[in-house]
């Protein structure tokens, strides 16, 4: 069994070997966020096991929390139909703990928010998700001027932390979003909550463009990609396109009329992912996304 030293080791590498393999095949990666515990755990665990094989790069995977003030209604559903199950965070590091045995190489990110972080206790989440082979973490409602309450303690164990820039972060915001940013960055390409309308890819290539003159980390692009050509559209200016509501809405249209799975729950969203997957690999990256290099930053927003 591997020291939690070894755990931390190997958690910071799957990230940066994941985006150094994409960047390799000269393509974007896809990142799937599913929740876990949707709509049961077993149907979870059968979900979380096939985006791999369909496709997915890098797994999002959502910690179920009653009150989720950055996602839209998909994704909200999605927590409240996990919490229904019974779901709970030691029960979400169990699922990667479980799934983990079958997949050693597939980056996985825990995103939520910090309140069932602080009930579980600080120390204890950090060395159960190491324990877990969990690689990074993405908490929407902890900004950098509370780093020492996880972000630090975080990274020091040698999990990423991924941080969050937005279509209002301005250059000197900018500079605290990535000072201990690690993995890549999450930017997200509209304002507002998830699922909401479609990005620009035009804006989305020149933000992208900006944060690269500013950090050697790939740029992961979320929020709105709902069909198979938006994400083509960003894959050619990102180094990864996320997929969320439009799978956690997969869930839910193949639910019976009392909300449970059938038989068709995990075979419609392994064949999203699958189209998806297909979109994005489809697509070359534009030049200007791989561009490295730190500038001065500017008074432009992103």
């Amino acid at each position: 069994m591997r020291s939690a030293a070894a755990r931390g080791v190997l958690a910071a590498r799957r990230i940066e070997d994941r985006f150094a393999a994409l960047a390799a095949q000269g393509r974007a990666g896809l990142v799937t966020f599913v929740t876990a515990g949707d709509p049961d755990l077993p149907t979870s665990a059968s979900i979380l096991s096939a985006l791999a094989r369909a496709g997915a790069d890098i797994i999002e995977l959502g910690m179920p929390f009653s009150d989720p003030m950055a996602d839209g209604p998909a994704v909200q559903a999605s927590s409240q139909r996990a919490l229904k199950a019974g779901q709970t965070l030691a029960k979400t590091l169990d699922l990667v703990r479980g799934w983990r045995a079958d997949d050693d190489t597939t980056p996985i990110v825990l995103m939520g928010y910090f309140n069932p972080i602080y009930i579980y206790g600080v120390e204890r989440f950090i060395a159960d998700a190491l324990a877990a082979q969990v690689d990074g973490l993405i908490v929407v409602d902890l900004p950098p001027e509370e780093d020492d309450e996880l972000c630090v303690p975080a990274l020091r164990a040698g999990l990423n932390f991924i941080r969050l820039a937005t279509p209002t972060t301005d250059a000197k915001r900018l500079t605290a979003v990535l000072e201990n940013t690690s993995g890549f960055v999450y930017y997200v390409s509209i304002t507002g909550i998830t699922g909401a309308a479609a990005p620009n890819p035009d804006r989305v290539r020149a933000a992208v463009s900006r944060i690269k003159q500013h950090t050697p980390l790939p740029v992961a692009v979320g929020f709105g990609i709902k069909t198979a050509e938006d994400a083509a559209r960003i894959a050619a200016a990102a180094d990864a396109v996320v997929i969320g509501s439009a799978l956690v809405e997969t869930v839910r249209e193949h639910l019976d009329a009392n909300g449970r799975p059938t038989d068709q729950t995990v075979v419609a969203m392994r064949d999203k992912v699958a189209m998806f997957a297909a979109a994005v690999r489809g697509q070359t990256r534009g030049a200007s996304t791989v561009a490295g290099g730190h500038q001065p930053l500017s008074g432009e927003r992103l």
